[in-house]
């Protein structure tokens, strides 16, 4: 497939409307990209083309105008759908009746809004996130744009699905244990999920963030700098020194680098992703970076107490539920969060205290590094209709360990794909970095696409 408008990256956009490409004709390939797909991949919850133009248009006038709100006014972007948008329905990916309507913008709409995006959207997610994939009883099943057998990842799903598609360049999550990350392993992706506070909230939450998926380092970069600015509203944010999100790639030489091929918990590394990761690892180090063996710092009850937590949250809003509503909700959902429902409040705090715990063995394993590799999820891509790689909602989320850890610790921690199973599944790599680093980490990551070679997806083959 040829590269067509939509297949710009947010930077060619930029230059390419300056020089006098028209937003309406990206918006109309965009759209027709989406008419195209979208009957198979279902990434979005909310689409309205007829909007989409008009916002198209009022950006053409801008830039004819000279009055651009920003370098990246008229790119097409995505929100996820537990990201408000005033006005529209917050179903968090449930099938309940009547979902509250979002009375305000969430701080990253408004940024994005102020710096003239096109708003593809609201993209779709599995019930109230807690599924890493697209299965939802709200919007059936969210497919993957490599491969629609396959799941998308999630709970970001929709995001994911939409940035390997091509439904332009430029696509917010929302992580609180890989929910970035996942779609950005299973679908080839460069994704970041920010160091805590960076980017603005509308409900901040424990581990909780909101971050870029893109296809590439330099796209997840550019996203950044338009929503990695502060925001009264969120009363979890944290001052920051200025990042540069347009540095480019960063040699790593003379970095400290800490390679994790075993979590400590969850499923066993497939031997495929380790030794994809081992050799992304030896790339660095052959660039000069100092890489040394990071053994594992999360055990696994520590995350089974952190699942244990979990279901007993979605428990409770579950219980709240009127009777009638309650079968609305997924069953692979009510069978998970039921797990929670017999915790009394001693143990429902000891659960919560796991949450501590892996934040300062997080810290502590990682301080001594400018960088941690390690993959990002255990397992590859699984079937697009189940809900979860380990099929059975009675175990612990066996997938997370390498990615939940920089929740709670707050650290920044991005995606970029780093090799192929045999039978062509993506093997992503997870590169982590002291809070605050952001902009490195991504730097880092951009290096790493240029040195990767054949482990670069090739996104002109995506059907």
């Amino acid at each position: 497939m040829r590269q067509t408008a939509q297949d710009l990256s947010a930077t060619e956009l930029s230059a390419a409307y300056a020089a006098g490409l028209d937003p309406r004709e990206v918006a109309e390939s965009v759209l027709a990209r989406i008419a195209e797909r979208e009957p198979v991949l279902n990434a979005f919850y909310v689409h309205d083309p007829d909007q989409v133009r008009r916002d198209a248009e009022a950006s053409a006038k801008r830039w004819a105008s000279g009055t651009q709100l920003s370098a990246f006014d008229g790119v097409p972007a995505t929100v996820k759908e537990n990201i408000p948008r005033a006005g529209v329905p917050v179903p968090s990916g449930t099938a309940l009746a009547n979902p509250p309507v979002a009375a305000e913008n969430a701080p990253v709409t408004d940024r994005m809004l102020e710096a003239g995006l096109v708003l593809l959207g609201s993209t779709t997610m599995p019930d109230w996130g807690m599924l890493s994939s697209g299965v939802s009883s709200r919007h059936g099943i969210t497919r993957n744009a490599l491969d629609p057998a396959l799941t998308t990842g999630g709970s970001s799903a929709g995001a994911g699905a939409a940035a390997a598609a091509g439904y332009g360049p430029l696509h917010v999550g929302t992580d609180i244990g890989g929910s970035i990350r996942l779609p950005g392993t299973w679908a080839g992706l460069a994704t970041l999920k920010p160091s805590a506070g960076l980017v603005p909230l509308h409900a901040p939450y424990l581990g909780r963030a909101a971050g870029p998926l893109a296809r590439t380092a330099a796209d997840a970069a550019a996203l950044m700098s338009v929503i990695a600015r502060p925001d009264v509203r969120d009363y979890s944010a944290r001052p920051y020194p200025r990042m540069d999100w347009f540095a480019g790639p960063a040699n790593p030489s003379g970095l400290r680098v800490g390679l994790q091929l075993n979590a400590g918990s969850g499923a066993e590394v497939d031997p495929q992703i380790a030794a994809a990761v081992q050799r992304a690892a030896d790339l660095f180090a052959a660039a000069g970076a100092r890489v040394r063996e990071l053994p594992p710092f999360m055990t696994p009850e520590q995350l089974a107490g952190i699942d244990a937590f979990w279901r007993t949250r979605s428990w409770a809003d579950y219980s709240a539920l009127e009777e009638g509503q309650r079968e609305n909700v997924l069953p692979y959902i009510v069978r998970w969060c039921a797990g929670g429902r017999n915790y009394d409040g001693v143990a429902t705090m000891v659960h919560y205290h796991r949450f501590a715990q892996v934040q300062q063995a997080t810290i502590a394993a990682t301080r001594d590094f400018d960088l941690v590799l390690s993959p990002v999820a255990p397992m590859a891509a699984f079937p697009a209709e189940q809900p979860m790689p380990i099929d059975d909602p009675d175990r612990p989320m066996a997938h997370i360990s390498f990615t939940m850890p920089y929740n709670m610790s707050g650290q920044p921690a991005a995606t970029v794909n780093c090799g192929f199973m045999a039978d062509g599944r993506t093997i992503g790599l997870q590169l982590a970095g002291p809070v605050g680093a952001d902009d490195r980490v991504l730097a880092a990551a951009a290096w790493f696409e240029t040195v990767r070679g054949d482990a670069s997806p090739d996104w002109s083959r995506v059907p």
